[in-house]
């Protein structure tokens, strides 16, 4: 199913994420190893009538999210604990 985090309007849900959550927005997609356990990777694919941002709170998961498709791709990094409440994710 997936974990996603939900904002106002249905398009810039980066942009969003960034103002509402103090996301940081990256160059490239990152690495698991790469990001601190107290931060959350999330990419925002971009679809022609909205955006979905999807939380990737595993390795597996993330190299999911990574697999090469035809949508844009803009990654973000955020509090590892405000994605979780915001996705209601409680671990697996």
């Amino acid at each position: 199913m997936g974990y996603y985090i939900e904002v106002p309007e249905h398009k810039n849900k980066a942009e969003q994420i960034v103002r509402l959550y103090g996301g940081r927005i990256l160059d490239i997609a990152p690495d698991w190893e790469d990001i601190p356990d107290d931060e959350a990777i999330i990419c925002v694919f971009h679809n022609p009538f909205f955006d979905a941002a999807g939380f990737a709170f595993s390795p597996h998961e993330l190299a999911q999210f990574k697999s090469p498709d035809s949508r844009l791709k803009t990654w973000l990094v955020m509090s590892r604990k405000k994605a979780e409440e915001l996705t209601g994710f409680t671990g697996y």
